[in-house]
């Protein structure tokens, strides 16, 4: 590792892919060339996340024994949404 955690490492990119980016890192799309693949792997790599959570998400909208825990929640829960407003001067 260096200085900031940053570490060099190679990868293949097509002549295509180069001149794109390179076009892109001269029109100030990134400050450099490095720049520019650290902010298309760190972009990536969120909506790589992103869509990992949707699937957990999707996958517990179909799990009976979680929607009934939510439904149990919300039912734990719904005298303390439906408390009275404190009334000016309280």
């Amino acid at each position: 590792m260096t200085e900031g955690g940053i570490r060099k490492v190679t990868y293949s990119l097509t002549e295509e892919q180069l001149g794109a980016m390179e076009g892109a890192v001269q029109e100030g799309a990134a400050p450099s060339n490095s720049a520019f693949v650290a902010e298309a792997v760190r972009e990536r790599l969120e909506k790589l996340h992103e869509e990992r959570l949707r699937e957990a998400f999707e996958e517990a909208a179909r799990d009976p024994l979680f929607l009934e825990d939510v439904e149990d929640t919300m039912q734990a829960f719904a005298g303390v949404d439906e408390a009275p407003e404190p009334q000016e001067g309280e």
